[in-house]
């Protein structure tokens, strides 16, 4: 059977009932999602990165790691530009590569979007737990009260839901501006290359303790400073004037990042030293107790840290949200997850995205898991993303551009190449965790195969943007 999409809901009535609200987000708002899908990465999770590569090793991974975002989120800005709808990744890859290569990337990114709010939520009880917050643990009430609480301000409203992110996810950027200061006061070089040398790997030194392998081990804890970040194009059809306000937040997003990943990488490990944060569960709190003793600043960064938690939780569900509308609207889920409420809420995926998630952590319990499975599903969009770019500045030069990527496909050849060094790399980390989300494309893929690639819905923005493609590379040939 045909692949091109068919459908009898191509009429007006069905994309008024799958329609968000357009214009509800500015530049100042996307920069701030941006930051929030990743803020929580700078609090804890990077650190494990020492125990893989020692201090060189995680160093050398985040620098590498920070180019393949900078150049994929430059990538992403043109490819957002040209195609401004909530199907992000998806809809760059569905024209580039076809129905399978959408289908697959928004997969991976649908993967990455549901796994780690439901890990994050186990990292908020975590830290309600450790701060003795009501006397309440680490345990699915928490949990529950996390998905039921934030849904609620995502039901409400898009722009109600991103000003409540921004406002949290400032609290979480300032405390991290306040923790360097105090950390840089015990700064001590000496201890950045603590860590114990390992004898037997190849190119040991004390900065490499783990050896030259070391290096590629802490890919994936690299990524931590900056994972989430690609998800800003998601927000495109409820941005203002999105071919002018995308790139220019997303480029002022990866750049806070940077300067954030910077100092909290080289504070924390260079105020105690790189062995004792190396595997501590909340890092930047460790950096700042020598002593083991609660300090005033300790415990403020402590509860920021819960606040850097919350504005990840928030935005990721409000991505993960977004992705889901966008394959649903277009058939590849199924189409009532793509309804929206009066408000323009996408309801019936956001309750699916939370009572999913929800389970995940109630039922496993395994926040470090479940993000191993996030990050090998982002690697594999990155992929197929920056591939995207490439191949359409090669196969359609003449598209308009509204925004062209510096350095061009040189650019997102970085990306791509550093996205499938980063992909083998979560072998090293967690197999067990890249088999679980093959799993998952297994299922999925077959989905696809048997059922909805003969169902896709012509009339949805991403469907449509292919198959002008289609029918102008016809004329072209004729």
């Amino acid at each position: 059977m045909s692949e091109r999409p068919t459908t009898d809901d191509t009429d007006a009535a069905y994309l008024r009932r799958r329609a968000l609200r357009a214009g509800s987000a500015g530049p100042l708002l996307l920069t701030g999602l941006g930051v929030a899908y990743v803020v929580s990465g700078d609090y804890a999770g990077w650190n494990f990165g020492l125990a893989e590569g020692g201090f060189g090793g995680l160093a050398l991974a985040a620098v590498l790691m920070g180019l393949m975002y900078t150049c994929m989120v430059f990538a992403l800005a043109e490819l957002a530009a040209i195609l401004p709808t909530a199907g992000g990744g998806y809809g760059f890859a569905r024209r580039a590569l076809g129905p399978w290569g959408g289908f697959l990337t928004g997969t991976a990114i649908l993967i990455e979007f549901v796994l780690a709010p439901a890990a994050i939520s186990i990292f908020i009880g975590d830290y309600v737990e450790s701060l003795d917050l009501l006397g309440l643990t680490s345990s699915w009430p928490v949990y529950l009260g996390c998905f039921v609480i934030f849904l609620a301000i995502h039901l409400w409203g898009v722009g109600e839901a991103l000003r409540f992110s921004l406002v949290v996810t400032a609290i979480a950027v300032a405390a991290l501006l306040v923790f360097a200061v105090g950390a840089f006061a015990e700064f001590d070089a000496g201890g950045l290359d603590d860590i114990p040398v390992d004898g037997e790997a190849f190119g040991a030194s004390s900065w490499l303790p783990f050896g030259l392998m070391g290096i590629w081990a802490a890919f994936p804890f690299g990524m931590w400073f900056f994972l989430g970040v690609e998800g800003v194009p998601l927000a495109a059809e409820e941005t203002r004037e999105p071919a002018r306000t995308l790139p220019r937040a997303m480029a002022w997003a990866i750049g806070i990042l940077l300067v954030l990943a910077l100092l909290t990488f080289l504070a924390a490990a260079g105020a105690r030293g790189s062995a004792a944060v190396q595997s501590a569960g909340n890092p930047l709190v460790a950096a700042l107790e020598p002593d083991g003793e609660t300090t005033a600043l300790s415990r403020f960064v402590n509860y920021a840290g819960l606040a850097g938690l919350v504005a990840s939780f928030f935005s990721l569900v409000y991505a993960g949200s977004r992705q889901l509308f966008a394959l649903s609207r277009a058939g590849y889920l199924p189409r009532f997850l793509s309804l929206t409420s009066r408000r323009k809420a996408p309801y019936p995926g956001l309750l699916i995205l939370g009572a999913l998630g929800f389970a995940l952590a109630a039922a496993t319990g395994d926040g470090a898991r479940m993000l191993n499975v996030a990050v090998f599903g982002a690697t594999i969009s990155y992929a197929l993303m920056t591939l995207s770019h490439i191949v359409l500045r090669r196969r359609e030069p003449e598209l308009p551009r509204p925004y062209r990527t510096p350095g061009g496909v040189v650019t997102s050849g970085v990306a791509f190449v550093l996205a499938l060094s980063a992909l083998v790399a979560t072998f090293l980390v967690d197999r067990d965790a890249a088999f679980i989300a093959l799993g998952v494309y297994a299922v999925a893929a077959g989905y696809f195969a048997f059922y909805s690639r003969h169902r896709l819905v012509a009339a949805a923005p991403e469907e449509e943007f292919a198959a002008l493609a289609a029918a102008e590379a016809e004329l072209t040939r004729d």
